[in-house]
């Protein structure tokens, strides 16, 4: 029963439906794709681990934290890795590079997400003045009476329809900006850190020339 409404409220609602439609699938796909990977991303994270790469990172270990971040799915302690890759060259820009790289992951979709919501009330409006347009184009005709309700339905329902997938998101959209902007801070307080201690390891002495060597070899 709610099928054949919404296809009758679909059918109702004119030729700007189709677009609207194309938007609401648009939508869907994204909202559902989006909480799978957030899902997943967070079953992946690994704070003991990140702790441990930091403290050997502190204690001048620079082999104990290439090994401790090597093959890592935790987006933190993965940058670090990059960064720890080079860290005897340019460990400043390999951390932001490898941070940019996650940012641009987790922020994936979301300008379309952030378009759909502008286009959906707007293709909602042009809904709204087509059946209107419509409504008073039957004014003084046969049927009028008929006509004119079909057009200001039309012009409620593509409304209702712009507005509903506006909200719908809305609030996914704001959670995951929300959840990207904390990744950010998490990225940017790591890296922050790393620098801080590889240059105080460096200036007490610890040779990090061949941490990676060594890692392999502690790793065999």
């Amino acid at each position: 029963m709610l099928a054949n409404s919404l296809v009758e409220l679909f059918k109702h609602g004119g030729y700007i439906m189709w677009p609207i439609l194309v938007v609401a699938i648009v939508s869907i796909a994204i909202v559902g794709e989006r909480c799978v990977w957030w899902i997943r991303e967070s079953s992946r994270r690994q704070p003991e681990r990140l702790e441990k790469v930091l403290a050997a990172l502190e204690n001048g270990d620079f082999p104990e934290a290439a090994r401790q971040s090597s093959e890592s799915q935790d987006p933190v302690v993965r940058m670090i890795w990059h960064g720890l890759n080079h860290v005897n060259s340019s460990l400043q820009g390999a951390l932001q590079v490898a941070a940019g790289a996650e940012i641009k992951r987790a922020g994936r979709f979301l300008m379309v997400m952030d378009t759909c919501i502008t286009v959906a009330p707007l293709l909602g409006l042009l809904g709204t003045v087509t059946g209107i347009m419509s409504a008073f184009s039957k004014v003084g005709g046969e049927l009028a009476i008929e006509g004119v309700s079909a057009g200001i339905g039309e012009a409620l329902i593509a409304t209702a329809a712009g507005l509903g997938i506006a909200i719908f998101n809305l609030v996914p959209f704001n959670f995951l900006t929300e959840r990207v902007s904390k990744l950010q801070f998490e990225l940017e307080t790591a890296a922050t850190n790393v620098e801080v201690m590889v240059n105080k390891a460096k200036r007490q002495g610890f040779d990090t020339v061949d941490f990676r060597r060594e890692s392999s070899v502690q790793n065999r």
